[in-house]
């Protein structure tokens, strides 16, 4: 009888230390990293910087590029714990901000940011061929514009159809309300001019998740912008682009559910799974 419990401990041990063995290592971070190129004179800029959190020893995952929120006018980079899952390489990417900046300026360093993804990610263990971006309610509308607007990247020797996927959680699809605030706009007037996604749509851009709330409980008609920019992808002939609406969801807590359907679509996108 003890010989039979003394096995079954050490039994017991040996699956313990096999599956630590097989354990994947925690990620590591490495921070405040500049994105810009060398010579771009905001290169020494301390709010052009970005995170990156990666698994020593990972080799060839998909990436996140993961953007903040926040009107374009606040919020600082972060990393997404939820996102931390898969042996994903995330990235958390911080911009500079209005009023200090316009909205051109913010998506410049947005493009700049995913076009050091292309060029880095392959350093901590990611795929370029497996470049994904996200991003929350302003963070979602820097997502569309730089998937949207192939000028945006090519700006930096990168195709935006390079990337694997677009996934905007709650972003505006027309000009970002701050832009029409610094043009005298009230809130609720409409625009789309060359800083809207809407303006973008093309059948050949990357496959995109759009993610909203409820669209009783959404921020300004979030849905509705994100219903129409889904269907005009649609007949605009894009074939790769799918809508959620997260029902009872408001714009700020749909973030977490959200967090959940990205990774499926990236494992879906990837092939991780």
């Amino acid at each position: 009888m003890k010989l039979k419990k003394i096995l079954i401990i050490f039994g017991m041990a040996a699956i313990c230390a096999l599956q630590a063995a097989e354990a994947p290592a925690p990620y590591e971070f490495v921070r405040d990293i500049a994105y810009r190129p060398a010579d771009d004179p905001q290169q020494t800029n301390q709010l052009c910087r970005l995170d990156v959190a990666y698994r020593p020893g990972m080799a060839e995952r998909p990436v996140v590029v993961w953007f903040h929120g926040g009107g374009l006018t606040a919020g600082r980079r972060e990393l997404p714990e939820a996102l931390l899952k898969d042996q994903l390489l995330l990235i958390g990417v911080e911009y500079r901000l209005a009023p200090e900046v316009g909205t051109e300026e913010i998506i410049d360093d947005a493009a700049a940011a995913v076009a050091w993804a292309f060029e880095h990610c392959g350093e901590y263990g990611g795929d370029a061929k497996k470049v994904f971006v996200a991003g929350h309610s302003a963070g979602g509308y820097l997502v569309s514009m730089v998937a949207l607007d192939p000028a945006r990247l090519k700006k930096y020797g990168r195709e935006a159809n390079e990337l694997a996927g677009a996934i905007p959680y709650s972003g505006h699809s027309i000009t970002h309300y701050t832009t029409r605030q610094m043009m005298g706009m009230p809130p609720h007037q409409a625009l789309i001019d060359g800083t809207a996604p809407l303006y973008h749509v093309r059948a050949d851009a990357p496959p995109l998740l759009i993610i909203s709330g409820d669209r009783e409980l959404e921020l300004f008609g979030r849905y509705e912008e994100s219903a129409f920019f889904w269907r005009m992808l649609k007949l605009a002939g894009h074939k790769e682009s799918r809508l959620v609406e997260l029902d009872g969801f408001d714009h700020g807590t749909m973030v977490a559910p959200g967090h959940l359907l990205a990774l499926r679509f990236i494992a879906e996108r990837s092939g991780s799974r």
